[in-house]
């Protein structure tokens, strides 16, 4: 690691008392000779089992809806309630299994699997005193396809043409103590960011695509990315479509504990933040009685049009997007207009012009959903100088929520979920995804 940059001096906060119970302290050593780097291990420890998610809270009562966002989390980002700070990184640890889970050797004839089965995957992810039972894994498959005569003629690497890959999976709460904790039976639908190279391929297809079941007049039609959307309805002889598998799944749930106190909360990180959404909105428009559904997501890009925000907040589905303000897979797709009434009139002038050619242009008519917890990079002293990687990472994100107070105090000094010095699978992901777009150019075969 290089020497800290932009160093910030936390706050000086009193340990709370209210909320958390006990929690695993990271250490940090001191390496290098007045470099200021770290090296900080992880509140994940591979040889205990123990991960942070483990150790519980005080028991959140009636308040369980808020931190669901029934009052749209008013009140509780700044600053962040300890509460739901904790319920945030208890997500994100779900979210984190769900990387443990998928299986990145591309020489591995398991490549693109889940490395264990749904009995053990939460134990193995140090996940066991959660509560939760994972009751269904599930797959994502792309829609698009490599040309066959590329196969053919360049001997494309099997690992590229993966098409159906592991995705994430479905828990419920099964233990009593954590449901009487946690005030109703919870069920967590977690999903991994992008992993394949067609799963990158569907990150680039960026144009807006209206929703297949969407009935309403043309211009108040619901549209969302294609590449997202493909991935989620898309399906094989051998899988099914991501979309028909949370379908099945939550129909099954329902109807099992549809006569107690039930929530959905959907959970992803960079693509599977957008996944999540797409999940979300899919449930509440599938189901006529369905349960509360909620989203957590971290790193995620836009998925959708104005319409499509709109159809999601009536449909009383509730979002919170956890953004790091230095990450920019949060600003794409498209082109974003908004907020024209804040401006003077020479910029709302200029702004109105832009939306107009935004509206026109229906490849880059996206807007944010939900409610927005912002963090940044530059907040923490732990944090070297930002790259593309660092600023997008999950352990990134969940290091931010565990440092974050509120606006005048971006840094607390007990903040305990620290980085560590090891590099995340993600930037081998990027580095495997660069080596193939590489080797796609090398062929002498006109695209």
């Amino acid at each position: 690691m290089k020497g800290l940059t932009c160093m910030v001096k936390p706050c000086t906060l009193p340990t709370p008392t209210t909320h958390v119970s006990t929690i695993t302290h990271c250490s940090t050593t001191r390496t290098g000779t007045g470099t200021g780097q770290l090296r900080v291990k992880s509140s994940w420890n591979s040889d205990s089992g123990q991960a942070r998610v483990g150790h519980r809270v005080a028991s959140l009562g009636k308040k369980w809806r808020e931190y669901q966002g029934i009052k749209n989390w008013e009140g509780l980002l700044d600053p962040l309630d300890e509460g739901l700070r904790h319920e945030i990184l208890r997500y994100g640890d779900f979210v984190e299994a769900a990387y443990r889970c998928f299986e990145f050797d591309t020489s591995s004839r398991e490549y693109g699997t889940c490395k264990f089965t749904d009995n053990t995957m939460l134990e193995r992810c140090g996940l066991g005193g959660s509560g939760y039972k994972v009751t269904k894994s599930l797959h994502a498959t792309c829609g698009v396809r490599v040309p066959g005569w590329i196969d053919r003629s360049h001997r494309m690497p099997s690992w590229t043409c993966r098409n159906s890959s592991w995705i994430g999976y479905v828990a419920v709460c099964e233990d009593e103590e954590e449901i009487a904790r946690l005030g109703r039976r919870d069920v967590v639908i977690a999903y991994r960011g992008t992993a394949t190279c067609l799963e990158w391929i569907e990150n680039l297809r960026v144009g807006l695509t209206s929703l297949s079941d969407d009935v309403t007049p043309e211009k108040k039609k619901a549209m969302v990315q294609k590449g997202f959307l493909s991935m989620y309805t898309s399906e094989m002889d051998t899988c099914p479509s991501l979309q028909n598998m949370v379908r099945e799944e939550i129909s099954r749930i329902v109807k099992a504990y549809g006569d107690e106190p039930l929530s959905v909360t959907i959970t992803g990180h960079s693509l599977g933040a957008a996944l999540a959404t797409l999940t979300a909105y899919d449930i509440k428009s599938t189901f006529n009685h369905s349960p509360m559904v909620s989203v957590v997501s971290f790193g995620g890009p836009r998925v959708g049009n104005n319409n499509f925000r709109s159809q999601l907040e009536n449909s009383m589905t509730r979002v919170l997007r956890i953004v790091n303000s230095t990450d920019v897979i949060t600003k794409v797709p498209g082109f974003l207009v908004d907020g024209c009434n804040d401006m003077s009139k020479h910029k709302a002038g200029v702004q109105g012009w832009l939306k107009k050619q935004v509206d026109a242009a229906d490849w880059f008519g996206y807007a944010d959903v939900g409610k927005e917890l912002r963090l940044s990079s530059h907040a923490s002293p732990y944090l070297t100088k930002s790259d593309f990687a660092t600023c997008h990472d999950l352990k990134t994100y969940l290091h931010l929520v565990d440092g974050f107070v509120s606006s005048s105090c971006p840094f607390r000094t007990t903040a305990k979920r620290l980085l560590t010095g090891v590099k995340h699978d993600k930037q081998q992901i990027l580095g495997d995804f660069g080596s193939w777009f590489i080797w796609c150019f090398k062929v002498q075969t006109p695209f």
